[in-house]
């Protein structure tokens, strides 16, 4: 028995083997390292984005930070200068020094009111004079509760340094309002002999408003560290250092921030970004700590320095999400068409492999192929020499074998074939001289055109060995639409080589174009090959010979009728006719109108016969495909 792997075996075991190589094999270990390396990639990118983007958001945001930080300087700057002209120009007002040095009631009086009027244009909030031991004389505020008149000021700063240096200025919690603010002196009189000194009082509420309805922290220190203004009322007398014991006596004594616990700002340093600027962490009030860019820079004409807070969240968590998404996008391309390479090579490997795999299946099928032939060359060479030993024999008794059943089919079958593949074959032989005919003339596209009928023939062979096969077994092939014209024709082209010069007794009825029938074109043509065939022989010979064939659809049937003008069929043949070995020629076989029967029974047809002295006319009823009839 021959070992052939079946028809669909080998693309599923090439299948099988390619699944086998990528499941658990180099591909996947190749993605899983493609995998981290592009794991690795995206996070060293996040990352470097991540940095990139932090250090960009906070360069700009320093940049931005100091612009503003700046222009909040020029605003302060803009505030102190108004007033600060003041005390200079009331030092060498005449109603000053005649209070000064002619300290009556009426004086003082127009004094008083004087500084009132003035105080309203200058931006200040006091404007006071005191006398050379430090009492005030005159207020502006001298009509208020809680006037300065009558206070001294001898243990301020603002006034020894007035009178000693002529001007001076310093920030202090008022004595008597209790609020804090600047107080700007200039001396009235020569060093030699002052007579007192003119004093501003200049409060921030206004500045500090502005500030805090911006929402960012903004706050001025002085040379101490001591927060003076602030957008935020709980840290004004705070301090952004905690300061030396020395430092802070010498202020409480002075009672310069009244008893303000002086406690450092709730604000922790964490690195410093640049000579003017530092992240912090700060807590404001009413909400939890937070990270800020500190901006300080000096406020020009005074030891102050203004503070500027920045948030730092927003800017630069958006930076960082931009440079990632920035990052991403970029290695996103360079990753697909890693992938898509790394997928194209594992694509060739893959065929690679596949190849081979189908290579060496190739090989082991032709050894076994060539095994399985040598052992079946070695028993046909055994089955020759045995039939050759055993021929002399089989001749004597060949009459009593064919009466068994078993030869009479085995002889059935061979009378089939050859009688089937008489036609086919001598068509084969004619087409084949005219093919070398034709190739000795150098005509190779009629030659090919011959070769290919010749292939045609082969398969008709083919098929009439099949129907022999199907008549032993009785079995039914399949149907599909046939036009009755290709199966006439069919039919024709193939008695042609044997009936030449006889074929114009064959009348073929037009109609037969328009007719399509279910059953098989080969089958069909071997049924009217050979009742064509029967029908000329049957007229061989006769002066006017004629074989009809005509067409019509009877009773939802399409009948074919053959009818010759032969001598009839004779009665002892009639009676047996379609039985296998029934023949009324000298070599016939008796097997043609049997195969022709089983065809047409097949497609769910039959076939009809009416005989006399004036001719045979057979008649194939066959199912119609479609509306064709």
């Amino acid at each position: 028995m021959h070992r052939f792997l079946p028809a669909t075996s080998f693309p599923r075991s090439l299948a099988r083997t390619l699944t086998r190589s990528l499941a658990g094999g180099p591909a996947d270990r190749a993605w899983a390292v493609f995998a981290a390396v592009a794991a690795l990639l995206v996070t060293i990118a996040l990352v470097a984005a991540g940095v990139y983007g932090r250090s960009s958001a906070l360069s700009a945001l320093e940049a931005q930070g100091l612009t503003d930080a700046n222009i909040k300087v020029s605003l302060l700057q803009a505030v102190l200068e108004r007033p600060r002209a003041v005390p200079l120009l009331l030092s060498l007002d005449r109603d000053v020094q005649d209070a000064l040095s002619q300290p009556t009631a009426e004086n003082r009086e127009r004094l008083d009111r004087k500084l009132e009027q003035i105080v309203q244009g200058a931006s200040a909030s006091v404007i006071y004079v005191t006398d050379a031991s430090g009492l005030a004389i005159a207020s502006s505020n001298w009509q208020q509760p809680d006037s300065f008149v009558g206070s001294n000021y001898a243990f301020r700063p603002y006034f020894t340094r007035g009178i000693a240096d002529g001007k001076a200025e310093h920030f202090a919690l008022g004595s008597v309002s209790k609020r804090p603010g600047l107080y700007i002196s200039h001396r009235v009189g020569d060093a030699s002999d002052p007579q007192g000194v003119v004093v501003v009082k200049m409060e921030f509420d206004g500045l500090e408003r502005d500030w805090a309805a911006a929402g960012r922290p903004v706050f001025v220190v002085d040379d101490n560290d001591v927060v003076l203004i602030s957008s935020i009322p709980s840290w004004r007398f705070m301090t952004t250092r905690p300061l030396p014991a020395d430092s802070l006596t010498a202020i409480r004594e002075s009672l310069q921030f009244g008893n303000a616990p002086l406690v450092p700002l709730p604000i922790a340093e964490r690195r410093t970004v640049g000579p003017d600027s530092a992240i912090i962490t700060a807590a404001l009030p009413g909400g939890g700590s937070a990270d800020y860019l500190r901006i300080l820079v000096p406020a020009a004409s005074t030891p102050w320095r203004l503070g500027y807070l920045v948030p730092l969240q927003p800017t630069v968590a958006a930076a960082v999400r931009e440079a990632r998404m920035m990052a991403l996008l970029a290695l996103a391309p360079l990753l697909a068409a890693a992938a898509l390479w790394l997928r194209r090579r594992q694509l060739a490997l893959a065929a690679i492999a596949a190849a081979e795999e189908a290579r060496s299946v190739l090989e082991r099928r032709v050894e076994e192929r060539t095994a399985d032939l040598t052992h079946a060359r070695d028993r046909l060479q055994a089955e020759i020499a045995e039939h050759r030993s055993t021929e002399t024999r089989l001749q004597a008794v060949q009459q009593e074998l064919v009466q068994a059943n078993r030869l009479a089919i085995l002889g059935q079958v061979a009378a089939g074939v050859a009688h089937e593949i008489n036609q086919p074959v001598a068509t084969i032989r004619a087409y084949a001289d005219n093919a070398k005919v034709f190739l000795a003339r150098q005509q190779a596209g009629t030659a090919v055109e011959n070769l290919e009928q010749i292939a045609g023939l082969t398969e008709r062979i083919g098929a009439i060995t099949d129907d022999l096969k199907a008549l032993a077994r009785r079995g039914r092939a399949g149907a599909e639409p046939v036009g009755l014209r290709e199966v006439i024709e069919g039919a024709v082209e193939l008695l042609r080589s044997r009936f030449a010069g006889s074929l114009e007794a064959l009348r073929i009825d037009p109609a037969a174009h328009r007719f399509v029938v279910l059953g098989n074109r080969l089958r069909l043509e071997q049924v009217f090959i050979n009742l064509f065939q029967n029908a000329l022989e049957a007229v061989a010979g006769r002066p006017d010979p004629v074989v009809a064939v005509s067409m019509q659809a009877i009773d939802g049937m399409v009948v074919v009728s053959v009818a010759d003008n032969g001598p009839g069929i004779a009665p002892q043949v009639m009676g047996e006719l379609f039985s296998p070995f029934n023949s009324s020629k000298e070599k016939g076989l008796g097997l043609g109108l049997v195969i022709s029967k089983d065809i047409v029974t097949d497609y769910g047809g039959r076939i009809e016969v009416r005989t006399g002295p004036d001719g045979t006319c057979f008649a194939v009823h066959l199912k119609p495909a479609g509306d064709s009839a």
